[in-house]
């Protein structure tokens, strides 16, 4: 066999073969025999047809199929002598054959790049605090007393509307042409305010307004508006304001707590210090390990294979399908978002897939490999955040070979920027 391999660019590899003496008579030879032993023809019964009819019937196809296994067993073989880490699948091209004679031909595929990294040992970055304050106990004491919290009208007659409070209102909206649609309006909606829920403009202008009176705000849609006839339109709104409803908020107390199984109003603020402490090291964690990848792959300049670009990004529409589904948008309607986000979303495969190669480089700098301890570990924090059992969690895993996947890719990049904070500086 006489190849050369060729270099393309940075993740795509030329492999141009040619074999001056080549024969595949004995191979299309052993095709013959053994379709003439399965094939049906007319006026012959299974596996009788003579052989000269059956090459006759059969034979450019036969050697057809064994050109193709020929190219593609010699692809493979120098694939592993060369140890190419292909990705994807070759093309093949410029294919010459001459009969019981010669092959040639160029096999492109793209392969994992290997790149040598800048240096990087004067890298410096903050990560941000995870100090956990009394005011974010204060909002996490807060979000549950809300939970349990009542709504009641306010009698007092001079009382007026403000961030926080609840307005019970009748509006009617009016377009600059006079039309008075039925979806721009409604009888005794409640609206808090301060919650962003209309269109900017809105709950701003019902603050300082008193039970029984009645306001017309004037107000343009946004122009990024969900409804095409309404963005950038100007609008008014008459509003009468029927009642007011503020928050009554129940005594923070051990009786209360103990319906989600804290002992004390202490215990709840301990443990949810606690539970606050670890959201925020792993956000700061995360914010910091983007931050370190988008300097590596800002400073480095790689080709990657668009294969891996194009697998990612159905990766992450597969990902999006789920959250556009749960706004309402039916197949149509993810087609026409993907298609005008393609561009973002191509961008953010491209990013995430260097990414994933400068983790890679650096991960056999430092020669990290998952252990089995390591599995363990993940095992029994994963046990212990979700209340499951170990063995229950282990048993999943076990069981599911792409989360086993997923979940080494993990611990693997998160032991190799435990090595790399060794190297630069975090503050």
């Amino acid at each position: 066999m006489s190849y050369k391999v060729e270099s393309v660019n940075g993740c795509t590899r030329k492999i141009v073969f040619n074999f001056e003496t080549v024969d595949l008579t004995t191979e299309i030879k052993a095709a013959v025999m053994k379709k003439q032993r399965n094939v049906n023809l007319k006026g012959f019964r299974k596996g009788k047809a003579p052989v000269a009819m059956v090459e006759k019937m059969f034979g450019p196809q036969l050697e057809y199929e064994a050109l193709n296994q020929f190219v593609q067993t010699q692809f493979f073989e120098v694939v592993k002598k060369e140890d190419l880490k292909v990705v994807g699948y070759p093309s093949f091209d410029n294919m010459k054959y001459d009969k019981g004679k010669s092959v040639s031909f160029d096999a492109t595929v793209e392969v994992f790049p290997e790149i040598a990294l800048k240096d990087y040992s004067k890298y410096s970055f903050k990560k941000d605090s995870t100090t956990v304050t009394d005011e974010d106990l204060e909002n996490v004491k807060k979000s549950f007393l809300t939970s349990k919290s009542e709504l009641t009208e306010v009698k007092d007659p001079n009382c007026t509307l403000e961030k926080g409070k609840f307005s019970v209102i009748n509006f009617e909206g009016e377009k600059e042409n006079g039309e008075k649609p039925d979806n721009m309006k409604a009888s005794e909606f409640m609206l808090e305010i301060g919650s962003g829920q209309f269109i900017p403009g809105f709950e701003d202008g019902l603050i300082g307004m008193k039970k029984g009176e009645k306001k017309t705000l004037t107000l343009t849609f946004p122009a990024e508006y969900q409804m095409p006839d309404l963005q950038n339109a100007k609008v008014k709104f008459h509003v009468e304001l029927i009642e007011i409803k503020e928050r009554k908020l129940p005594e923070f107390k051990d009786e209360l707590v103990k319906e989600l199984g804290f002992a004390t109003t202490k215990d709840f603020l301990d443990k949810n210090r606690e539970t606050l402490k670890k959201q925020k090291e792993r956000t700061a964690e995360q914010k910091l390990h983007q931050e370190i990848l988008e300097k590596f792959v800002g400073d480095n300049t790689f080709d990657v294979p668009h294969a891996l670009i194009r697998q990612q990004e159905d990766h992450l529409k597969n990902e999006l399908r789920g959250t556009l589904q749960g706004q309402g948008f039916n197949d149509s309607m993810m087609e026409e978002y993907f298609s005008k986000w393609h561009g973002d979303l191509q961008k953010k495969a491209e990013f995430q897939v260097k990414s994933a190669v400068v983790l890679d480089t650096l991960a056999k700098k430092y020669k990290v490999e998952v252990k089995e301890s390591d599995f363990k570990e993940k095992f029994d924090e994963m046990a212990s955040s979700t209340g499951m059992k170990v063995e229950q969690v282990e048993k999943f895993y076990t069981e599911n070979s792409n989360a086993k996947n997923n979940l080494n890719y993990a611990v693997r990049e998160e032991k190799t920027f435990a090595q790399l904070v060794k190297e630069i500086k975090v503050s």
